[in-house]
Protein backbone atom coordinates (compact mmCIF):
# COMPACT_ATOMS: atom_id res chain seq x y z
CA UNK A 1 0.00 0.00 0.00
CA UNK A 2 2.61 2.44 1.15
CA UNK A 3 4.58 1.45 -2.47
CA UNK A 4 1.33 1.92 -4.20
CA UNK A 5 0.76 5.44 -2.66
CA UNK A 6 4.14 6.26 -3.34
CA UNK A 7 4.27 5.89 -7.09
CA UNK A 8 1.12 8.06 -6.91
CA UNK A 9 2.51 10.84 -5.56
CA UNK A 10 5.36 10.66 -8.20
CA UNK A 11 3.13 10.47 -11.16
CA UNK A 12 1.08 13.73 -9.35
CA UNK A 13 4.34 15.49 -8.48
CA UNK A 14 5.61 14.63 -12.52
CA UNK A 15 2.28 15.86 -13.56
CA UNK A 16 1.67 18.98 -11.31
CA UNK A 17 3.94 21.47 -13.32
CA UNK A 18 1.65 20.98 -16.33
CA UNK A 19 -1.47 20.77 -14.35
CA UNK A 20 -0.39 24.43 -12.72
CA UNK A 21 0.25 25.83 -16.18
CA UNK A 22 -3.47 25.03 -17.67
CA UNK A 23 -4.85 27.12 -14.91
CA UNK A 24 -3.44 30.38 -15.86
CA UNK A 25 -4.95 30.00 -19.63
CA UNK A 26 -6.15 32.82 -21.78
CA UNK A 27 -9.57 33.81 -21.05
CA UNK A 28 -12.37 32.33 -23.35
CA UNK A 29 -13.18 35.89 -24.40
CA UNK A 30 -10.54 36.38 -26.39
CA UNK A 31 -11.38 33.87 -28.35
CA UNK A 32 -15.19 34.65 -28.77
CA UNK A 33 -14.44 36.72 -32.19
CA UNK A 34 -13.58 33.27 -33.92
CA UNK A 35 -16.89 31.00 -32.68
CA UNK A 36 -19.73 33.24 -34.00
CA UNK A 37 -20.23 33.91 -37.60
CA UNK A 38 -16.14 35.25 -37.98
CA UNK A 39 -16.09 37.70 -41.54
CA UNK A 40 -13.36 35.67 -42.65
CA UNK A 41 -12.52 37.69 -45.52
CA UNK A 42 -11.80 40.59 -42.87
CA UNK A 43 -9.98 38.48 -40.63
CA UNK A 44 -8.14 36.87 -43.98
CA UNK A 45 -7.19 40.79 -45.14
CA UNK A 46 -5.95 41.43 -40.91
CA UNK A 47 -3.76 38.44 -41.30
CA UNK A 48 -2.79 38.67 -44.57
CA UNK A 49 -1.03 42.27 -45.31
CA UNK A 50 2.51 44.03 -45.18
CA UNK A 51 1.60 45.61 -41.50
CA UNK A 52 1.90 42.59 -39.81
CA UNK A 53 5.52 41.22 -38.88
CA UNK A 54 4.77 37.14 -39.45
CA UNK A 55 3.29 37.84 -42.87
CA UNK A 56 6.52 39.82 -44.04
CA UNK A 57 9.28 37.58 -42.95
CA UNK A 58 6.45 34.66 -43.88
CA UNK A 59 9.65 33.01 -46.37
CA UNK A 60 12.00 33.26 -43.76
CA UNK A 61 9.95 31.99 -41.26
CA UNK A 62 9.07 28.80 -43.01
CA UNK A 63 12.52 28.24 -43.83
CA UNK A 64 13.82 28.70 -40.02
CA UNK A 65 11.08 26.05 -39.31
CA UNK A 66 13.30 23.42 -41.32
CA UNK A 67 10.22 21.88 -42.79
CA UNK A 68 11.13 19.27 -45.62
CA UNK A 69 9.70 17.28 -48.00
CA UNK A 70 7.92 14.30 -46.89
CA UNK A 71 7.32 15.72 -43.79
CA UNK A 72 4.05 16.21 -41.78
CA UNK A 73 3.73 19.29 -40.37
CA UNK A 74 0.41 20.57 -37.63
CA UNK A 75 -0.44 24.04 -38.19
CA UNK A 76 -1.65 24.81 -34.83
CA UNK A 77 -4.04 27.87 -34.90
CA UNK A 78 -4.07 27.73 -38.40
CA UNK A 79 -6.17 30.91 -39.15
CA UNK A 80 -7.44 31.82 -42.35
CA UNK A 81 -4.75 29.24 -43.91
CA UNK A 82 -1.17 31.41 -44.44
CA UNK A 83 1.08 28.97 -43.46
CA UNK A 84 -0.82 25.79 -44.22
CA UNK A 85 -0.30 26.96 -47.75
CA UNK A 86 3.46 27.71 -47.75
CA UNK A 87 3.86 24.28 -45.39
CA UNK A 88 2.07 22.63 -47.93
CA UNK A 89 3.73 23.26 -50.83
CA UNK A 90 6.80 22.83 -48.75
CA UNK A 91 6.63 19.49 -47.83
CA UNK A 92 5.50 17.96 -50.85
CA UNK A 93 5.77 15.71 -52.94
CA UNK A 94 4.70 13.16 -50.13
CA UNK A 95 4.12 15.61 -47.00
CA UNK A 96 0.46 16.32 -45.49
CA UNK A 97 -0.17 19.67 -43.52
CA UNK A 98 -2.89 19.01 -40.83
CA UNK A 99 -4.75 22.64 -40.01
CA UNK A 100 -5.96 23.18 -36.67
CA UNK A 101 -8.52 25.60 -35.73
CA UNK A 102 -11.17 26.04 -33.21
CA UNK A 103 -13.05 28.26 -35.76
CA UNK A 104 -15.38 26.27 -38.11
CA UNK A 105 -15.55 29.10 -40.38
CA UNK A 106 -11.68 29.49 -40.78
CA UNK A 107 -11.41 25.28 -41.11
CA UNK A 108 -14.18 25.35 -44.03
CA UNK A 109 -12.54 28.13 -45.71
CA UNK A 110 -9.00 26.44 -45.85
CA UNK A 111 -10.64 23.76 -47.35
CA UNK A 112 -11.71 25.53 -49.88
CA UNK A 113 -9.06 27.82 -50.02
CA UNK A 114 -6.49 24.19 -49.89
CA UNK A 115 -8.76 23.09 -53.48
CA UNK A 116 -8.86 26.45 -54.93
CA UNK A 117 -4.84 26.95 -54.69
CA UNK A 118 -4.41 22.53 -56.32
CA UNK A 119 -3.51 21.62 -52.86
CA UNK A 120 -4.59 17.84 -51.88
CA UNK A 121 -2.43 17.48 -49.02
CA UNK A 122 -4.15 19.71 -46.10
CA UNK A 123 -6.54 18.25 -43.99
CA UNK A 124 -8.68 20.47 -42.07
CA UNK A 125 -9.38 19.48 -38.17
CA UNK A 126 -11.91 21.61 -35.96
CA UNK A 127 -11.10 21.36 -32.56
CA UNK A 128 -12.50 22.60 -28.87
CA UNK A 129 -9.14 24.02 -28.24
CA UNK A 130 -7.21 21.30 -24.92
CA UNK A 131 -7.50 18.59 -27.99
CA UNK A 132 -5.85 18.93 -31.16
CA UNK A 133 -7.67 15.96 -32.47
CA UNK A 134 -4.14 14.87 -34.11
CA UNK A 135 -3.51 11.27 -34.24
CA UNK A 136 -0.58 9.62 -31.53
CA UNK A 137 2.97 10.54 -32.85
CA UNK A 138 1.68 11.69 -36.27
CA UNK A 139 3.65 14.51 -36.88
CA UNK A 140 7.31 16.25 -37.35
CA UNK A 141 6.54 19.59 -36.91
CA UNK A 142 3.97 21.88 -34.86
CA UNK A 143 3.67 24.98 -35.84
CA UNK A 144 1.80 27.45 -33.84
CA UNK A 145 2.19 31.13 -34.92
CA UNK A 146 0.35 34.12 -32.77
CA UNK A 147 -1.74 31.59 -30.78
CA UNK A 148 -0.19 30.54 -27.48
CA UNK A 149 -1.79 33.38 -25.70
CA UNK A 150 -5.10 32.15 -27.53
CA UNK A 151 -4.40 29.11 -25.21
CA UNK A 152 -7.25 28.83 -22.65
CA UNK A 153 -6.09 25.42 -21.39
CA UNK A 154 -1.90 25.66 -22.40
CA UNK A 155 -1.21 22.68 -19.82
CA UNK A 156 -3.74 20.18 -21.73
CA UNK A 157 -3.33 21.57 -25.03
CA UNK A 158 0.47 21.14 -24.60
CA UNK A 159 0.01 17.87 -23.78
CA UNK A 160 -2.14 16.81 -26.65
CA UNK A 161 0.59 18.54 -29.02
CA UNK A 162 3.17 16.45 -27.33
CA UNK A 163 1.00 13.48 -27.95
CA UNK A 164 0.72 13.85 -31.32
CA UNK A 165 4.76 14.58 -32.07
CA UNK A 166 6.67 11.75 -32.79
CA UNK A 167 9.60 11.22 -30.81
CA UNK A 168 12.08 13.37 -31.69
CA UNK A 169 9.76 16.16 -33.19
CA UNK A 170 9.86 19.48 -32.74
CA UNK A 171 7.44 22.67 -32.07
CA UNK A 172 7.61 26.22 -33.04
CA UNK A 173 6.27 28.57 -31.14
CA UNK A 174 5.98 32.43 -32.75
CA UNK A 175 4.18 34.32 -30.42
CA UNK A 176 4.23 38.79 -29.82
CA UNK A 177 7.03 40.20 -27.24
CA UNK A 178 5.80 41.64 -24.26
CA UNK A 179 8.32 44.34 -24.14
CA UNK A 180 7.57 47.38 -21.26
CA UNK A 181 8.41 51.02 -23.35
CA UNK A 182 7.98 49.65 -26.71
CA UNK A 183 5.32 46.78 -27.35
CA UNK A 184 2.38 48.40 -27.65
CA UNK A 185 0.57 48.49 -23.89
CA UNK A 186 -3.03 47.66 -25.60
CA UNK A 187 -0.74 44.16 -27.65
CA UNK A 188 0.99 43.78 -23.96
CA UNK A 189 -2.67 43.90 -22.47
CA UNK A 190 -4.49 41.52 -25.42
CA UNK A 191 -1.02 38.98 -24.57
CA UNK A 192 -1.33 36.38 -21.53
CA UNK A 193 1.85 35.34 -21.20
CA UNK A 194 5.29 36.42 -22.03
CA UNK A 195 8.03 34.68 -23.54
CA UNK A 196 9.84 33.48 -20.41
CA UNK A 197 6.35 32.41 -19.26
CA UNK A 198 5.66 30.25 -22.54
CA UNK A 199 8.94 28.40 -21.81
CA UNK A 200 8.57 27.51 -18.40
CA UNK A 201 4.81 26.45 -19.03
CA UNK A 202 6.19 24.19 -22.42
CA UNK A 203 9.05 22.79 -20.04
CA UNK A 204 6.71 21.66 -17.57
CA UNK A 205 4.50 19.91 -20.25
CA UNK A 206 7.81 18.12 -20.96
CA UNK A 207 9.15 19.67 -23.92
CA UNK A 208 12.94 20.50 -24.57
CA UNK A 209 13.35 24.11 -25.44
CA UNK A 210 16.03 24.12 -28.60
CA UNK A 211 16.64 27.45 -29.06
CA UNK A 212 15.59 31.01 -29.95
CA UNK A 213 15.97 32.11 -33.60
CA UNK A 214 16.15 36.32 -33.69
CA UNK A 215 14.26 36.65 -36.78
CA UNK A 216 11.87 39.49 -36.12
CA UNK A 217 11.66 42.26 -33.37
CA UNK A 218 7.44 42.15 -33.07
CA UNK A 219 7.50 38.51 -32.37
CA UNK A 220 9.82 36.08 -30.60
CA UNK A 221 10.56 32.30 -32.09
CA UNK A 222 10.97 29.24 -29.69
CA UNK A 223 11.92 25.96 -30.73
CA UNK A 224 10.82 23.33 -28.85
CA UNK A 225 11.44 19.15 -29.24
CA UNK A 226 9.39 16.19 -27.81
CA UNK A 227 12.19 13.91 -26.33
Amino acid sequence: MRRFAAILLAALAALWPALAAAQHGAKPEINSPFLVNPDVARWKKGFENEDREVYRKRNEILAATGVKAGMAVADVGAGTGLFTMLFARAVSPGGRVYAVDISRAFIEYIGERAKAEGLDNVTAILTKGTDTELPEASVDLVYTCDTYHHFEHPGETLLSIKRALKPGGRMVVIDFEKIPGETHQQRIDHTRADKQTAIREIEAAGFRFVEEKKLMRENYFLVFQRP
